[in-house]
Parts: structure tokens; C-alpha cells; sequence
């Protein structure tokens, strides 16, 4: 399936107790409709045959005989479907019963897993009726001559696509100390399946959630779990049909308990799962997963088509998607950004700090993020002096911007107009200062680098770094410029997350002054100012130059953490950002991040230092240990292919 998208789904059909032709029919008919929305792998709750709360009618040997009747007609009925089932039914194996979790496809019977662990406690008597599997994989022979496995050490894998792998473990087993699913993703199983029949008591959906949510995220697999209903008996227990598609601990589907439609459709990214797997050094991965038991069992559907994407993906992948948790993280961040660069204070000694004031968005984040870090050492914010070095692209705009800011904070604030020194070195390096190239632009950046670090030398402190890592995986910085600091409070916060945590802010700000200059700042344009302006406004604007940051952060996203080629990043921009940017649009700044990033890579590998704050960093020393001369023939032939498309 391309760029290894495969449609799943969970649902809790109506459902009749210990009545297993009705169940089946109704089953039947969900398969048939999720095999026509493109489904491949198809989960239904425990005992789906006959119900959960058949009691002591599972020890009626009509119950049993009609269940295996309904296994039968399910699997002949369906195997027309391109999807591979999993559903829940009562087993009899030498005189023992076993709760068991039945997988089929394409009219065969892939194998029958036990549950671990039966619950004899609370609620649940299932021990009253039912054993524990424990022992090796066994093969079976069912009344109608086809041979099957039964055993909790299975794996299914899909023919041609060892991605499409998954184990199950049913209901109580996710409860346990040392749940089964852990050994499974150990062994390969990038899903793990749970067909669970789940009462529903106060607070226990949370706790559910949460469980699923957290075992999805330290097995690195998808999970999907099939909750029990309300066709359930009501005798002794309510059932809500809580089901969850969950994928690395993030939930991508989740129906609410005692909603009408329990149905989930999504995508599952096998790719992503196994690029985590791979970065994940501490996840150990079985060399030969025979040797711990585990026997792999084939089924064959079609893996070679493009899955239609449904699920989100979220435009601004680095920002905290939940307003819930605003406040928290955005704390959360400063507080990370301010407690390194407190250590490196503390550490060093200084109570000084020198930043660079040019009313953009990076050094009002480096400065507001400089304040809490004096605030939590105790220190006069007269000591942070913010310095602005109004040259020829300055405007007044920004000025004032910087002026106030500082003001409003209370630290110190001091001018230095740099045009005349600059105009001396462009005479000294015979630039004609009407030609306003590169080396026009950078002599300014180096200008302000270099006395920012005199000013630091003079007052004992610290140069503090502005630049953001949008930034700096783009290479749009002057290198031995604004690339240059003594420690670099952003280095790992992008763009658009710099304008998330100033926005915050602003909103939260009891200073209606202050308030209302951040606003400002957050209006205005982001430019690096080095070109005169035209009527006194901005004529250098970044975005303009390099494209918008909105996409090069989506790009730096999942270029860094997952791995992907540009082809799937390609198809999840354009599916994303459907509506705002067209395909050319989007093609245009895919090419211009690739091209930036790898030739800019020598500006990264002497980067000062700087704390991590998320899951991506650009650090030579940490996330990011990429040779400055790396070709990038390999990824631009892609982007080749991609172009010849859109021709």
C-alpha cells in the first residue's frame, strides 16, 4: 500500500446474546461495507459469535456447535472480501474451553489466538467457564477437514507487505503487569489487535483510554481495540462500545461510549511505526522471532494500491494541538528555554545578557524567554541589555517595537547605528554600497554579530542567540552573523511555534502596554530588514524569499522525526494544505527545502548550544549528526519524478 497507509477499522455490530446467526449476519454485512470503503484489516469485540454475557450457555454444547457453524458460514461468506477479519468466539480444545480471538481471510481460518489472562475477580467470572492458554502453539482440525494454528505466539503477516504485520491479545490481557503485546511488537507485530468486552463503570472510559493510548506508545505500534456494545446482556453489566484506533500513543479514531455508530475507519501509517521502531534504539527488536516462540501465519490481500487518505494531520505539527493544554505547554517550553540558559548563567557567572533587538518574532521570544530566566535566578533585569542596530532596512515599525519592549520589561536598553561603520567596511572591501547583493546584506548581519559580542565583553555577559530552527534547517542565517552566539535560547523551537509561544504571551499578559506591542510584532511581517524599505515599510519579506514557514516546518517535521521520502511528504502536504496552496505551490518549496537543507548543512555542524525543547532538533550534537557534504542526488531524482507529474 503506498507510502504504507492500510485501512483499518473497529466496530460492535448489533448483537443479539448467544444468538450466533444473527450475530454472524450482522457481522457479514459490516465486513461487505468496510471492504468497500477499502478496509484491510477489519476488528470486531470479544465473543462477536455469541456475545460476552452467554455465562453459563457457553458450557451448552448447542452454543459451542452453533458457533463453529457461524465461523464457517462467516468465513465462506466473506471470502469474496479483500480484508482479513478478527472476531471473538467461545473454543473447546481437549475438553477445555478457550476464549479466543478467530483471524480470517479470503475464506480461510489464519489462526486462533487464546486470551492469557481470564479475569475471576469483580464482575467477571469468566474462570468460571473458560482456562488460560498456557501452552505452545498447537495446530487444530476443525469438524470440516481445514487445519488451522491455535496458541497466543502468532503472528499474521500480509503476503508481499511484512509492515502489514499484527498480534492480538484480548481484553483482560492489556490489563496485566507484563501484557502479551509487549512480546508481540518484540517479534514484529507493528498492530496490535484487542477485541475486548469492557463494562462500562464511572471514570473507567478515561482509564481505558489511557491505557490503550500508553501501551500504543511503548510497544511503537498501532492499536486498535473492539469494545462490547449495548446488544450486551444488561443483567449484572452496561456495555458502551468504547472503541480506539490509536497509533504511537495518538489517538486517530475513537467513538464515544454509548454513541449509536460505534464504527472507526482510519489509516494506519506503517511507516512511520517502523521508521520510530528504527530510531529507537532502546526498542529491541527480535533477530529471529521463531526463537521466542512466535510463528508467523500469512494472508494474503491486496497491499499494491494507494489507500485514500481520511485521517488529520495537523498543519502545524509542532505547536500543541489542544487548547486544553495551552497553558501547560507553552510553560512547559518557556520553562525549558529559560532553565538552560539559567545553568549556562549560573555556571559561568554572569548576571549580564546581550541580545540583538530587532522587533521580529525571534528576539522577542529570545528576550521574554531571557526575563524568566533572570527572574528565576533572582537577577536585575537591568542586566539583559537589548540592543538595537538600526541600519538601512530598519523601520520605524520595528524600531519602536524593540524600544518598547524593552521598556516594558525593564531592561536596558541600548542604540547603536550601525550605517556609517558599515559604509567604512564596504569602502574598506571596495563594495559599491549601491549594489545590494549578499555581500550588502551580510556585512550588516556580521556588524551587528560583531558588536553585540564587543558589548558582552564590556559588561562581563553573554551573548544570547535569536535564530529559530526554521531557520537554521534552512540556512537562513549569516554565517558567523546572527548563526553566531554564546547560547542559542531557540534553537530548537520553529518558527511556528515561535509565533505560538509569543501569541500566548500576549494573550496572558497583564501589561496592557506590553500586550499590545506583542500584538504588533506578531503582525508584522517576517524580514530579516537588510534591504531599504520602500515608503517606509517592509520590503524584504522572508516568506516571499524562501516560502512560507507554515510549510517548511510541516517539511522539517517529517523530514527529521519520521524519516519520510519526499514523495510522502509531497502527498501529505497536498492533502493537508488542500485549499490554501496548490500542488505546483507546494512542489516549489518542497524542492526549496530540500535544496537549503543540504547545502546548508556546514552552518548547523558548529551551531553554539542550546536546549532541546521537543522531539526534533537540528543540534549537531544531538538529533541531527548529518556530514556538511552530503549529496542530495538521491532525494532531488524524487523530487525529479515528482516534478514530471505535475507537467
Amino acid at each position: 500500500m503506498k507510502d504504507g497507509f492500510i485501512k483499518v477499522a473497529v466496530a460492535s455490530p448489533e448483537l443479539r446474546v448467544a444468538d450466533c446467526p444473527f450475530n454472524k449476519e450482522r457481522m457479514t454485512e459490516k465486513a461487505g461495507i468496510m471492504a468497500e470503503q477499502g478496509v484491510k484489516l477489519m476488528v470486531f469485540p470479544e465473543y462477536s459469535l455469541t456475545g460476552y454475557t452467554c455465562n453459563d450457555l457457553f458450557l451448552q454444547d448447542t452454543l459451542l456447535e452453533g458457533t463453529l457453524q457461524a465461523l464457517r458460514e462467516y468465513k465462506e461468506e466473506t471470502k469474496e472480501l479483500d480484508l482479513v477479519s478478527v472476531l471473538g468466539m467461545p473454543y473447546l480444545h481437549r475438553g477445555r474451553l478457550y476464549n479466543v480471538a478467530a483471524v480470517v481471510c479470503h475464506g480461510k481460518i489464519c489462526g486462533l489466538v487464546p486470551k492469557s489472562y481470564v479475569p475471576n475477580y469483580g464482575e467477571f467470572y469468566e474462570a468460571r467457564q473458560f482456562a488460560a492458554w498456557d501452552q505452545p502453539n498447537t495446530r487444530i482440525l476443525f469438524s470440516w477437514g481445514e487445519e488451522t494454528v491455535l496458541g497466543t505466539r502468532l503472528l499474521f503477516e500480509a503476503e508481499g507487505m511484512p509492515e502489514f504485520t499484527f498480534g492480538i491479545e484480548i481484553c483482560e490481557d492489556l490489563w496485566t503487569p507484563i501484557p502479551p503485546s509487549g512480546g508481540l511488537a518484540m517479534a514484529g507485530a507493528a498492530i496490535i489487535v484487542n477485541p475486548s468486552a469492557s463494562d462500562e463503570l464511572t471514570g473507567k472510559a478515561a482509564y481505558r483510554r489511557d491505557l490503550v493510548k500508553n501501551q500504543s506508545a511503548r510497544t511503537l505500534s498501532a492499536y486498535l481495540y473492539a469494545d462490547a456494545g449495548e446488544g450486551e446482556s444488561t443483567q449484572d453489566m452496561v456495555f458502551a462500545g468504547h472503541n480506539l484506533i490509536v497509533e504511537n500513543g495518538a489517538i486517530l479514531a475513537e467513538s464515544e461510549p454509548f454513541a449509536r455508530d460505534h464504527d472507526l475507519v482510519t489509516e494506519i501509517d506503517l511507516f512511520r511505526l517502523r521508521s520510530e521502531r528504527r530510531r529507537m534504539t532502546t526498542f529491541t527488536m527480535m533477530a529471529d522471532p521463531e526463537r521466542g516462540g512466535y510463528e508467523t501465519r500469512r494472508f494474503c490481500v491486496e497491499t499494491q494500491g494507494e489507500t485514500k487518505l481520511s485521517r488529520h494531520y495537523d498543519r502545524t505539527p509542532f505547536v500543541p494541538d489542544t487548547k486544553t493544554y495551552r497553558e501547560e505547554r507553552c510553560n512547559e517550553i518557556l520553562n525549558i528555554q529559560a532553565n538552560g540558559l539559567a545553568k549556562r548563567l549560573k555556571h559561568t557567572g554572569c548576571s549580564s545578557a546581550v541580545i540583538g533587538l530587532s522587533g521580529g518574532l525571534d528576539s522577542t521570544l529570545a528576550l521574554l524567554v531571557t526575563v524568566r530566566a533572570f527572574d528565576c535566578l533572582g537577577l536585575d533585569r537591568g542586566g539583559i541589555m537589548g540592543v538595537t542596530m538600526p541600519c538601512f532596512g530598519t523601520t520605524n515599525r520595528t524600531y519602536e517595537n524593540a524600544v518598547h519592549l524593552a521598556e516594558e520589561l525593564g531592561t536596558t536598553l541600548r542604540e547603536v547605528d550601525i550605517k556609517e561603520a558599515v559604509t567604512i567596511h564596504f569602502r574598506d572591501i571596495g563594495h559599491d554600497i549601491q549594489v545590494q547583493d549578499v555581500t550588502y546584506e551580510n556585512g550588516q548581519a556580521r556588524e551587528r554579530t560583531q558588536i553585540l559580542m564587543d558589548i558582552a565583553n564590556q559588561s562581563g555577559g553573554m551573548v544570547i542567540g535569536t535564530g529559530d530552527m526554521s531557520e537554521l534547517a534552512l540556512g537562513w542565517a549569516t554565517y558567523n552573523g546572527d548563526h553566531m552566539s554564546m547560547y542559542g535560547v531557540n534553537c530548537s523551537v520553529p518558527k511556528t511555534l515561535v509565533r505560538y509561544l509569543v501569541q500566548y504571551h500576549a494573550d496572558t499578559s497583564d501589561n496592557g502596554s506590553l500586550k499590545k506591542v506583542l500584538y504588533d510584532v506578531l503582525d508584522t511581517p517576517v524580514s530579516p530588514e537588510l534591504l531599504p524599505p520602500k515608503e517606509g515599510e517592509i520590503s524584504q519579506k522572508t516568506e516571499d524569499i524562501v516560502g512560507p514557514y507554515e510549510l517548511h516546518d510541516f517539511f522539517l517535521y517529517y523530514v527529521l522525526r519520521c524519516g519520510f521520502s519526499p514523495s510522502k511528504i509531497y502527498r501529505l502536504a497536498v492533502y493537508t494544505f488542500q485549499g490554501e496552496y496548490g500542488k505546483e505551490t507546494i512542489f516549489k518549496w518542497l524542492y526549496t527545502f530540500y535544496h537549503r537543507f543540504f547545502c546548508q548543512q556546514f552552518k548547523r555542524s558548529c551551531l553554539p548550544d542550546g536546549p532541546k525543547v521537543g522531539t526534533v532538533s537540528v543540534s549537531p550534537r544531538g538529533d541531527l549528526r548529518m556530514p556538511s557534504d552530503a549529496s542530495d542526488a538521491l532525494w532531488k531524482a524524487e523530487l525529479d519524478r515528482i516534478h514530471e507529474s505535475l507537467i
